[in-house]
């Protein structure tokens, strides 16, 4: 197992204290791929590491290389909130029309994650809701951003999300690597063609075309992270 710190520094620069004086509460992303989700949650007010059973490089804050179902199993409980987004492959469209097997790793997942006593966010795609226990959906549209991107939270260990309103999809979509018709450029909903405008609309200006293929958009996880944090601070979940 391999460990860095982010920038190559001690304390990351965002673990600051809180008005109760305390550092910021410590959340684990796991399956943290180039941190999308990471972002939101160090937005909202957590100090993040992330792990991951491959390196990393992108990622911008504390990272370790390990499996992450047995981390979290033998670390877990010593954050103060987990995120998990286990591999979306498995219940991919496109993956399963291609044929490619992956594992299904949704079930272990929340298995570890629920022993580890500590609340937790799980992450997927629309195929996984099946499996998913009272998932709240989150869409792009929600937060202003120009793209849809469903994605879908499953809560647990005390803590819950509510359902955020959904606006209509009023836009077309692009796949990425697709040209954007003329004029749509800044305006065109989806998922983008060309890297350089999917980091400006997303927010993630230090990914690949990798990363944001699968990343979730840092404003999901800053609406979650933001009412994690506050449920912290204020005892209301256990910390």
């Amino acid at each position: 197992m391999t460990q860095r710190r982010a920038f190559g520094e001690g304390r990351p620069a965002h673990a600051t204290p809180t008005r109760r004086g305390r550092l910021r509460p410590r959340l684990l992303d796991a399956f943290c791929c180039q941190g999308g989700a990471a972002k939101g949650y160090a937005d909202a007010g957590f100090e993040v590491t992330g792990v991951d059973l491959v390196p990393q490089p992108r990622y911008p804050f504390a990272f370790i290389q390990a499996e992450a179902v047995a981390f979290i199993r033998a670390h877990g409980a010593e954050f103060d909130f987990i995120h998990a987004s286990p591999p979306c492959q498995h219940d991919s469209e496109c993956q399963r029309i291609q044929g490619n097997p992956h594992p299904d790793l949704i079930g272990p997942t929340r298995a570890a994650l629920e022993s580890t006593g500590r609340p937790w966010v799980m992450e997927n795609v629309r195929g996984a809701v099946p499996k998913l226990r009272t998932p709240v959906m989150l869409c792009g549209g929600m937060f202003g951003l120009q793209t849809y991107r469903h994605r879908y939270f499953e809560t647990g260990g005390g803590f819950t999300v509510d359902q955020v309103a959904h606006p209509d999809h009023t836009a077309p979509q692009a796949k990425m690597g697709r040209p954007i018709p003329p004029g749509h450029y800044g305006q065109f909903v989806g998922n983008f063609s060309g890297v350089s405008h999917a980091r400006e609309v997303m927010g993630v200006h230090w990914m690949n075309r990798d990363g944001i293929r699968e990343c979730v958009p840092p404003a999901y996880t800053q609406w979650v992270g933001t009412h994690a944090f506050t449920a912290l601070d204020a005892g209301a979940v256990a910390a």
